[in-house]
């Protein structure tokens, strides 16, 4: 029983450790999309929740995806998938990019009184400085969170 009641507690710690990551991350893409917006107060109070829901739809589809198409990837399993399969597959993976289309045009649609159409230009480039910005700083780092590399120098082909 105590061996049971550690391995939990050990899991409950990464999972809190996880979603404080998680959490700081979304800060930052706030603060990010926030200043490159320059949003007043009174466009932020509406454009906020308008934006939340559509990347709980949005991340929603992407676990979706993992789930239901990636998955299948894993351990060389596209090789073991008869044609009717990997259709199926593609399939579920184009309805999945239309409904993320779907929910971009809703997401525009939504935000047409609360942003000016230059505003939502600069949104969608602030999000992808974003997601470049994060790739870059992850790139730099290990799976243990600590930098790469020990500071020396080395030669490179």
């Amino acid at each position: 029983m105590k061996k049971i009641m550690i391995v939990l507690f050990l899991c409950s710690i990464g999972l809190n450790a996880q979603e404080k990551r998680f959490e700081k991350i979304k800060a930052y893409k706030t603060a990010h999309i926030t200043e490159a917006l320059s949003l007043t107060t009174a466009e932020a109070e509406k454009f906020w929740p308008i934006y939340n829901a559509h990347e709980e739809v949005m991340m929603t589809l992407r676990k979706n995806v993992r789930k239901e198409v990636f998955e299948k990837f894993k351990d060389d399993g596209v090789d073991k998938l008869s044609d009717a399969e990997a259709n199926t597959l593609i399939e579920k993976h184009e309805n999945f990019k239309a409904e993320g289309l779907k929910n971009e045009i809703s997401l525009r649609k939504s935000l047409k009184g609360v942003i000016s159409p230059q505003k939502f230009i600069k949104l969608q480039k602030a999000e992808n400085d974003f997601k470049k910005n994060l790739l870059k700083r992850f790139s730099k780092r290990g799976s243990d969170g600590k930098k790469k590399g020990d500071g020396r120098k080395r030669d490179r082909p």
